[in-house]
């Protein structure tokens, strides 16, 4: 098996002597992979420590690389926790190096294997976007609670009434998406995305979802997926379809295109923030910020 650069660099690093003393802070560092996954910990910790996203608001994880810099954070992190579930693809290898040095928490380990959906039996093959079903969201985040208290035992009180309080406010937004759903159900509309970032949503809430491309943004279309989702759109008389914020819309352009050269005009609405969150203090630069407002959006595009 061919190894990149980066993970050469990364094994000098944590195999070599490992640094003793880290900079010294007033705060314990925990280094979180994601946009999404750093608001959730941030909830969990409160002031007790500082909380970074490693890739910033924006980028896409299936796409990710680390470089030589995210390397330094991830090693001078006092904790690392990542998402896991192969979310951030090209990072796996790494995190396999980093459990040897390194105190590291796995978001989505504790995920019961009958609730994972996927796309074929390799391991690859699982969905990693459970942040969709708020209810396997706020599984996830009582794991990450769980092993935060066994690492630092003196935050149990503070991360139960967080988590606590966190927890209630998911709860309610598990409630008002399901309300929001029901009546886009029986308006006989479904949901289309440039990729496969919903199928969770549409499990959880029983609402229709086709994405364009696979679970990775890495997969490419084809014509046949083209014309098949071109015709179940015009079939069913969808209102609308949706760019997404990480991916190139080019492709569900091609959708929109070929519904209006069937004489079906039809909305490219969004775009929506599937796997990351919009910029700091923006209505969707938070977890529950960012699925209200795609609920919005979409509510809004495919409601008669």
């Amino acid at each position: 098996m061919k190894i990149s650069s980066l993970l050469l660099l990364l094994c000098l690093a944590f195999f070599s002597c490992k640094r003793e003393n880290k900079t010294q802070r007033s705060k314990p560092l925990i280094v979180a992979t994601t946009s999404i996954l750093a608001d959730g910990v941030r909830n969990l910790v409160g002031d007790k420590a500082d909380v970074k996203a490693l890739m910033p608001a924006g980028v896409d994880p299936h796409l990710y690389k680390a470089s030589v810099r995210d390397l330094d954070l991830l090693q001078e992190a006092d904790m690392v926790i990542y998402h896991g579930l192969f979310l951030e693809g090209k990072m796996t290898e790494i995190f396999e190096k980093l459990a040897y040095s390194q105190n590291l928490i796995n978001a989505a380990e504790e995920i019961p294997q009958d609730l994972l959906l996927r796309s074929g039996p390799e391991a690859h093959s699982v969905d990693p976007h459970i942040w969709f079903d708020v209810k396997l969201w706020k599984l996830a985040l009582t794991h990450v609670s769980k092993e935060l208290a066994l690492w630092q035992p003196t935050w149990k009180d503070a991360l139960a009434e967080n988590t606590s309080s966190y927890l209630n406010q998911l709860e309610q937004l598990d409630q008002e998406i399901q309300t929001r759903v029901d009546e886009l159900r029986q308006a006989n509309q479904a949901l289309i995305t440039a990729h496969d970032a919903f199928a969770y949503f549409g499990e959880s809430y029983n609402f229709e979802v086709k994405g364009l491309q696979g679970l990775s943004t890495l997969s490419e279309p084809g014509l046949r997926d083209l014309t098949g989702l071109i015709t179940f759109i015009v079939d069913r008389n969808i209102h609308a379809v949706f760019a997404e914020q990480t991916i190139s819309p080019k492709a569900i352009e091609a959708v929109v295109a070929g519904c209006e050269n069937q004489g079906h005009n039809i909305t490219l609405a969004g775009p929506l923030f599937t796997d990351s969150l919009d910029a700091p203090d923006t209505p969707a630069g938070t977890y529950i910020g960012m699925v209200e407002t795609n609920l919005n959006t979409i509510f809004k595009s495919l409601k008669p």
